[in-house]
């Protein structure tokens, strides 16, 4: 259950009842919590952040005792199926149960009941509400539009938000169901309202609540951000119970499809999106609905100043991520690369990745980095205070530092350093950044020894160099040349050959 959440229903003045029937939890626990949120002040004035509000929790609220994991009935589960198939009522099934040893409740014999029996199909009842209070929204599969970016043909969908009171609507055709997508449409439909609903019933979609279950719907924390952005509630819909939408399903996307799109030939996206906006605000708008007999337009004047103000910026569209931080010191969100503290290395972590800014988390909501967004894939971002000291020559410095600190050390250091850096096509600062490090680790005198070494034998890489360290190679002197041959010449001259050649002169 999302603490942040249940205060927001809770400081909207919401009664148990309604507070328990949206966040699916007894009453019981809503009583609890508000009078655990009046005791601290938490139903006034500025909600405090994430970190500080769980550790109020964790210091102050009592925690219930697990509830019991097996029924006391589980035991005589067969003799409870083979009364029920007699047709034995449950007050019966209680007594024949407690002839066999039976301690437990006639309550718990109902609950066992209820769970082995096939649910009944519920009757639905249609519920109205107030202007301005909900809206309601869904995908639905669109066919096939045209990517005009590429031209190539792609399946669509579509979303659809309606008021429920008014019954009009906002229509988008989109090419997935993305996070940052289902954001941006609530953006843009609370634009073309000019305002926004108190509550917003969802279906669970992944991106919308984090997981269908009935018992706690856990929306992403993205949408609970985009929520306490705007202001509006969110009222998942129950699993598999579309009919608790109705008004969205079958006044919005079934209508949609049997209008706007039945015998529609393939567009582009982009005119699809041109032509349903004029369809909204005249085909769609200007109908008289089956349902409260009045033109959606005519009853939207009355609720459009019922609906909230818009805020005076629009939602960052930022997404969340579990992320963990990888041995390298960076966490990877949308293909780049982002550091964080390097005690950090192996833990889970949440990326919030905004429009222009990126921010870490810890689990407990301790924001531990920020970058700006990086806008190509591979893109690394990564802040020196993030990075061990050790390890900070090889990253930090630049190539003119790198060619002084080299030049500092000794000749035969400064070669091979300038060796690395004016290396073509790979770009080797690093590696002469770990280079110069070495110096740290052995002293600067056996590095540029190892260094003289590695150029004699052509092989100055930073590999060889490491390798003559540890083994000690560089405290041996190098080894000397061999005294070169004499040059080779002709024992007799040229005049002295050409002589005897023609025969006037003799050899001695």
């Amino acid at each position: 259950m999302d603490v942040r959440e249940m205060l927001r229903h809770l400081r909207n003045n919401q009664s148990d009842r309604a507070v328990a029937r949206a966040m699916h939890v007894n009453r019981k626990t809503v009583a609890r919590y508000r009078a655990w949120a009046i005791r601290h002040g938490l139903l006034t004035g500025p909600l405090p952040s994430n970190t500080d509000l769980h550790r109020l929790l964790d210091e102050t609220m009592r925690t219930p005792p697990p509830p019991q994991n097996e029924s006391l009935v589980e035991p005589f589960r067969e003799v409870v199926v083979q009364l029920r198939s007699q047709g034995v009522e449950m007050a019966a099934i209680y007594e024949r149960l407690k002839e066999r040893g039976y301690s437990g409740s006639y309550s718990s014999v109902y609950r066992f009941v209820r769970r082995l029996e096939p649910p009944k199909v519920e009757a639905v009842a249609r519920v109205e509400t107030c202007p301005g209070e909900e809206a309601q929204v869904d995908f639905g599969s669109a066919g096939m539009m045209i990517d005009p970016a590429d031209g190539r043909l792609r399946k669509a969908w579509v979303f659809v938000m309606t008021l429920s009171w008014s019954r009009h609507q906002y229509v988008e055709f989109v090419f997935d169901q993305k996070l940052e997508t289902w954001l941006a449409l609530h953006r843009h439909a609370f634009e073309f309202f000019g305002g926004v609903p108190k509550c917003v019933v969802v279906d669970n979609l992944k991106t919308a609540i984090a997981r269908a279950c009935w018992d706690d719907p856990v929306a992403q924390r993205a949408y609970r951000e985009c929520a306490e952005h705007y202001g509006f509630l969110i009222r998942p819909c129950r699993p598999r119970t579309p009919e608790h939408k109705g008004k969205v399903e079958q006044g919005g996307i079934h209508y949609v499809k049997r209008n706007f799109l039945a015998g529609r030939g393939i567009t582009t996206i982009t005119q699809a999106n041109q032509d349903v906006l004029r369809w909204v605000n005249t085909t769609a708008g200007l109908r008289i609905h089956g349902t409260t007999r009045e033109q959606p337009l005519t009853r939207f004047a009355t609720e459009k100043a019922a609906l909230l103000p818009l805020p005076e910026t629009p939602y960052d569209l930022a997404v969340w991520k579990e992320v963990t931080l990888h041995r390298d010191g960076h966490v990877v969100f949308d293909n780049a690369y982002y550091s964080a503290p390097w005690h950090l290395v192996g833990q889970h972590l949440w990326v919030r990745g905004g429009t222009q800014e990126v921010q870490i988390y810890t689990t407990a909501y301790e924001l531990v980095a920020t970058h700006p967004r990086a806008h190509s894939p591979g893109e690394r971002a990564t802040h020196p205070d993030h990075i061990p000291v050790y390890k900070l020559p090889g990253l930090t410095l630049s190539r003119p530092e790198c060619r002084q600190r080299a030049a500092e050390i000794g000749a035969a250091t400064a070669e091979v350093v300038n060796l690395l850096l004016d290396h073509r096509p790979e770009d080797r600062l690093r590696t002469a950044g770990r280079l110069l490090r070495l110096g740290e680790r052995f002293g600067n005198s056996r590095l540029e020894a190892a260094c003289a070494r590695a150029l004699s034998c052509d092989d100055p890489s930073y590999a060889t160099i490491k390798r003559i360290l540890q083994q000690g190679l560089d405290l041996k002197p190098l080894p000397t040349l061999a005294a070169a041959p004499p040059a080779r010449a002709f024992v007799r001259s040229v005049s002295e050959l050409t002589g005897h050649l023609t025969g006037g002169v003799t050899w001695p």
